[in-house]
């Protein structure tokens, strides 16, 4: 008989106000109080959630026969932010066909083109010289350009859709309370409406749209049964593309603040190879908050690390304090981008935007394209730009989700050499 051990509650009929309000934190507040890696809780309507954190915890997480996706996310998240009936709610053989659709848009010559196309958005935007602007603001106007020319949508199809806003409200509001949570809410239904009429626009060919793009290759994807994926479902699948290049905003913001907070990095990427500017936007990609978790649902009963986890019970794998777990890395709350030098990832040890493989699990489809925006704008702040930075609100917050420096990283006098 297996060894079972009594595992630690954290009391409370429904838990989620607590979770909301403690954001990053939330788990490790209780990780750290109860001296373990897991616990079990009560969130979104009081369900019994298991909470846990580290390698092996992801490894179990991501073990598609013990851990399933659909009826796991709350629908608070599936109303506002991720869209109901996407690749992140499906499981086996369905999850893994419309996987593919999306992995097939990340190959070399597509992920060359977004940043090609990102970069130019950003030098047409600094043709002059600007004063003033805030990074974050800036970033996300950029990237829904880089976006949507990139993934195919006409110029015509957005002019009376105040797309920015609307897309950022999605990401921006899903660990939100209150108006902002249903400011995104109602977004989501309008973008939902308006991708709902261009994909039947597309399929009726009053639209021509390049067959390389992601609009064109999700309007014309088939499931297994070999018909039309429903158009409503299609919208949330091409906003499943365009919200999460936006939300790189986030992680720009934070490459221009390590870069001000650890001057001694600018200095060493002045002479850096690419591979040094790789190991400091893994770094940045670990150091700094994102996606606080992923949650799951047990498949069926089963036991690990002498804990019962019941068929049905949610289960929540905390990302950044993984990302932070010092029986992974050493002294993990330390910025130091060598620690990735002969680094040889696992696939469950960093995992900012998900664990395991990239192609048959819910590992985020464009990690490999977040990676090389991040890296091209890391090499536009330090070999392209001049720019300064005035003293201002850059702390960040660990409980809005997800958390940007206070001020969204105002930059002044900035100009761009175009030698």
């Amino acid at each position: 008989m297996a060894y079972r051990e009594e595992i630690a509650v954290d009391k409370g009929i429904d838990n989620t106000i607590s979770f909301l309000l403690e954001g990053y934190k939330y788990i490790s507040n209780r990780t750290n109080r109860y001296n373990r890696n897991i616990f079990q809780t009560r969130l979104f309507g009081g369900k019994k959630c298991i909470c846990m954190v580290g390698k092996d915890a992801a490894e179990v997480f991501y073990e598609q026969s013990k851990i399933k996706r659909h009826g796991a996310t709350p629908p608070r998240v599936l109303k506002s932010f991720l869209g109901e009936g996407g690749v992140q709610t499906l499981d086996g053989v369905t999850h893994r066909h419309r996987k593919n659709l999306f992995m097939s848009l990340m190959t070399k010559e597509q992920l060359y083109d977004v940043t090609n196309i990102f970069k130019q958005e950003w030098l047409h935007a600094f043709s002059r010289k600007r004063d003033h602007i805030i990074l974050y603001n800036e970033a996300k106007v950029i990237l829904m350009k880089t976006a949507l020319k990139w993934a195919g949508i006409p110029d015509n199809a957005v002019k009376k859709v105040n797309i920015t806003g609307q897309l950022a409200s999605l990401f921006e509001s899903g660990g939100a309370i209150g108006s902002k949570y249903w400011r995104g809410r109602m977004n989501r239904k309008r973008l939902d409406n308006w991708m709902e009429k261009l994909i039947i626009a597309v399929r009726e060919t009053n639209i021509d749209v390049n067959p390389k793009t992601a609009l064109y290759q999700m309007a014309y994807h088939r499931n297994l049964e070999g018909t039309l994926l429903n158009p409503k479902i299609v919208s949330v699948e091409v906003l499943n593309i365009l919200r999460p290049i936006i939300a790189i905003a986030v992680y720009l913001t934070f490459c221009a603040l390590a870069l001000h907070q650890f001057p001694e990095e600018r200095e060493k990427l002045k002479k850096g190879t690419s591979a040094d500017y790789r190991m400091f936007i893994q770094e940045v990609r670990r150091y700094y908050p994102f996606f606080p978790v992923v949650i799951g649902k047990v498949k069926e009963d089963f036991v690990w690390s002498g804990h019962v986890f019941k068929q049905d019970i949610h289960i929540m794998l905390d990302l950044y304090e993984t990302n932070h777990d010092p029986n992974i890395w050493e002294e993990p709350d330390v910025f130091r981008t060598e620690r990735f030098k002969n680094w040889k990832d696992n696939a469950f040890s960093l995992i900012p935007q998900g664990g395991a493989e990239h192609y048959k699990h819910h590992r985020c489809a464009g990690e490999w394209l977040t990676m090389d925006i991040m890296k091209t704008f890391s090499e536009l702040l330090v070999k392209d730009m001049t720019y300064d930075v005035s003293p201002q609100k850059l702390q960040y917050s660990m409980v809005k989700m997800p958390s940007i420096p206070k001020s969204g990283f105002v930059m002044e006098n900035v100009v761009v050499n175009f030698n």
